[in-house]
């Protein structure tokens, strides 16, 4: 990877996690934590909900409802930190297990947690994903759902695999990806 664009990367990175992090506090405070009563299939399918939209709209080329991709990867990444959250803490009976201070404190760590990932893979693929098309990030980002959803098929018992979180993670990074192109013009 140049140095030259490792700071700008990473501060692009953050860039975007910002803006999701607003997203997430703000929905955090209309709606609480109501998410923490969803079960991991549950999160794997409202993540398929969102990337599927996007190839729709992709592949169309035009909206009917007057939201765009934008909004949609947006999502992926709090959902994916949602999903994180959930396979580490659990899953709740009422969404009042957590307050708006802990979901965010623990949005924040997974956030940076995923930042730290994303450095160490670029260094290995030395900013290979600037190459690539937004609409291959949704392709990839919905053969990881449908990983996912096999993992969950199969109870978690993997042969050679990594994990749903692994999976999670990769999401949110490849949906900041697309947020960075779509941001910043590349």
């Amino acid at each position: 990877m140049s140095k030259d664009c490792a700071p700008k990367t990473e501060q692009q990175f953050r860039d975007v996690l910002k803006e999701c992090r607003e997203v997430f506090t703000k929905k955090l405070h209309d709606y609480g934590a109501a998410w923490r009563i969803l079960r991991i299939p549950s999160l794997t399918d409202q993540l398929y909900i969102k990337a599927n939209r996007i190839r729709s709209l992709e592949m169309k080329g035009q909206t009917l409802v007057g939201e765009g991709i934008r909004p949609e990867f947006i999502a992926i990444v709090n959902y994916s930190i949602i999903g994180l959250i959930q396979l580490q803490h659990g899953i709740a009976e009422k969404p009042d297990d957590m307050s708006v201070e802990q979901a965010t404190a623990e949005y924040d760590r997974l956030a940076e947690e995923s930042l730290q990932l994303m450095l160490r893979k670029n260094h290995d693929y030395d900013e290979a994903w600037r190459g690539m098309r937004v609409s291959s990030y949704t392709d990839i980002i919905l053969q990881k759902i449908f990983r996912t959803k096999q993992i969950e098929e199969l109870g978690g018992a993997t042969l050679v695999s990594e994990g749903i979180d692994a999976n999670y993670a990769d999401m949110m990074n490849y949906a900041v990806f697309a947020l960075i192109k779509l941001s910043f013009d590349e």
